[in-house]
């Protein structure tokens, strides 16, 4: 792979990183709640859901999906479930306001990694942009080009949704009112891209 195809993946995936979505939601959630330790969970989480992405890509089976709508509807209805799930109780409770335990510690990386796995960004950009900028021809084999474009998009979101992150914990931590309606506010962008996946996905078709 040359350096203006890598280079060109890096544009368009940056783009992709620093539109406010569902990881910036889920992020500066995670920066909003009591512990510093829950914004480093969240992003790792995160950036696994993402790998994860990549790998399944990698080894093929991203491409098989991508080439049966009914699976990847199904996929995506999953997804939005769960995302409506997680903003719903995100607007019960605010993550300003939940009580801190060994066990959220935990929640906060699995659910970062879910996240990504659902993020439709995430699939778009792996699913739909990615093969543009793969050559079936070059000398290193295509799974190995997937992951080496995957990992230079996995540093990006690491260094944007960690400064995300820690940005809101140090802005919003200390401030219990703005704390509570941020919080609010990103369970309200979950819920609403979660039902909008799901209009499109059962009467868009």
């Amino acid at each position: 792979m040359n350096s203006t195809i890598i280079t060109a993946f890096w544009f368009v995936s940056i783009l992709f990183v620093i539109t406010p979505g569902l990881d910036w939601a889920y992020a500066i959630s995670a920066g909003i709640s009591a512990r510093k330790r829950n914004v480093a969970l969240a992003v790792l989480g995160m950036l696994s859901g993402h790998f994860f992405v990549i790998t399944i890509v990698a080894i093929g089976v991203g491409k098989i999906v991508a080439s049966h709508p009914d699976a990847l509807m199904l996929l995506t209805l999953f997804g939005a479930l769960y995302l409506l799930w997680l903003g719903l109780n995100m607007l019960r409770q605010p993550p300003g306001m939940a009580k801190e335990d060994v066990v959220n510690k935990g929640r906060w990386f699995w659910k970062g990694v879910c996240m990504s796995g659902i993020n439709p960004k995430v699939l778009l950009l792996f699913l739909a942009l990615m093969p543009q900028f793969i050559n079936e021809h070059a000398s290193l084999p295509v799974g190995l080009q997937i992951l080496l474009l995957g990992m230079i998009h996995v540093v990006s979101c690491a260094v944007v949704y960690s400064f995300v992150g820690f940005s809101a914990h140090s802005v919003l931590a200390s401030r219990p009112t703005t704390t509570l309606w941020v919080g609010r506010a990103s369970g309200i962008m979950m819920s609403v891209i979660a039902l909008l996946l799901i209009g499109h996905q059962l009467w868009g078709q």
